[in-house]
């Protein structure tokens, strides 16, 4: 199929034609997908990952999906009908991984701040990668007309990190050692004082990078901000 010039429009550049399985997810005597179609669906989202980040969700088309993936375009499609699918699982795949790997919080029972200052370190070193940038801006740009992808992103990344921080932030309330009226907005809070003079700045090429001296100082401040506001029962141990 010949590629569509960039002026097209989004919605006809991902309604490429169906085309007939070759073949078909693997089973087990459950019907439940065994651990070779796992690897498979694997494999097709890591081919989507790389045609996306290198061409972007307008330029990238399933038959580059299936190229990098290293499989048939008719495998491609027993998984996911049509590149909005593909490009939502895996948005809801990515970013609930990261967010397991990032907010391993439930045993952390250190000074507050220090929780606050690490976890915000890491939440900015993820952002501020190439790749989470493009990814976004990727994501940005298509979420008008494809809602569902805007969907899937605000809720495996922000929605779910801000539960995750507010379930911790409840059990620190319930100890005496802050006081929140609302923690599910204070998580929000949190992470946009963090984000403030990098990802904005980033999304939007005025600067190429954030050091992680700058990072660690602005998490550092952000943090300051917060236990101002919501630190004033934190106790220190003796």
């Amino acid at each position: 199929m010949a590629r569509r010039s960039g002026g097209s429009v989004l919605l006809s550049i991902i309604a490429e034609p169906m085309v007939e399985p070759d073949d078909h997810p693997f089973q087990d005597a459950g019907g439940l997908p065994s651990s070779d179609d796992t690897a498979k669906r694997r494999q097709v989202l890591e081919g989507a990952r790389q045609a996306f980040l290198a061409m972007g969700f307008d330029g990238a088309s399933m038959n580059d999906v299936a190229r990098l993936a290293g499989v048939s375009k008719g495998t491609l499609y027993v998984y996911f009908p049509s590149k909005a699918a593909l490009f939502e699982a895996l948005i809801r795949t990515e970013r609930r991984q990261q967010a397991e790997q990032l907010f391993q919080l439930e045993d952390d029972d250190r000074p507050v701040a220090d929780v606050l200052q690490d976890l915000g370190v890491n939440f900015m070193q993820m952002m501020t990668t190439p790749g989470s940038i493009a990814h976004l801006r990727t994501v940005i740009g298509v979420a008008g007309k494809l809602p569902d992808i805007g969907r899937a992103f605000f809720e495996a990344g922000p929605q779910y990190g801000w539960g995750r921080l507010s379930q911790w932030l409840d059990r620190r309330v319930s100890e005496g050692r802050l006081s929140i009226p609302d923690t599910q907005l204070a998580a929000q809070q949190f992470f946009d004082l963090c984000q403030v003079g990098h990802l904005k700045q980033l999304l939007f090429a005025t600067r190429e990078q954030s050091t992680p001296a700058e990072i660690q100082a602005g998490v550092a401040q952000a943090v300051t901000l917060f236990m101002a506001g919501y630190g004033a029962q934190e106790k220190t141990n003796n």
